[in-house]
């Protein structure tokens, strides 16, 4: 059976998905393609080309996510920094994800655990 609520943690790099399942957690993860060797590559032929190939992979990055959450009635998406927001905006402007009850909360740099704990006690409160 699968999960019908899951947090994800992300920033512009990679996402931890934290799907509720009825035993612990399963974390999966999506990484950007745009790392920081890619990004000092680029850069060193044109600034321009290095923010098209950060814009392209963002974009991408943003996709995988979004075929993700498609599959869930609930989400939570936190994290320290705008992505979370970026993808949020992307989501709420495509009618296929109408449907789905999208959160958005801040949250400070986390580590494994404290993500876990994160999603554990917001949907114990719904």
């Amino acid at each position: 059976m699968k999960a019908k609520e899951v947090g994800i943690y992300m920033d512009h790099t990679s996402a931890h998905i934290m799907e509720l399942t009825i035993d612990p957690i399963a974390i999966t993860s999506v990484k950007s393609d745009f790392t920081h060797t890619v990004k000092e590559e680029t850069i060193t032929k044109s600034e321009i080309l290095m923010h098209h190939k950060e814009q392209q992979e963002e974009s991408d990055y943003y996709k995988k996510l979004a075929e993700l959450i498609r599959h869930y009635e609930h989400v939570l998406l936190f994290g320290p920094t705008q992505a979370k927001m970026e993808l949020y905006n992307l989501l709420n402007a495509d009618h296929r994800f109408e449907s789905i009850h999208i959160e958005v909360r801040d949250s400070d740099k986390l580590t494994e655990n404290q993500q876990t704990a994160f999603v554990i006690k917001y949907f114990s409160k719904m």
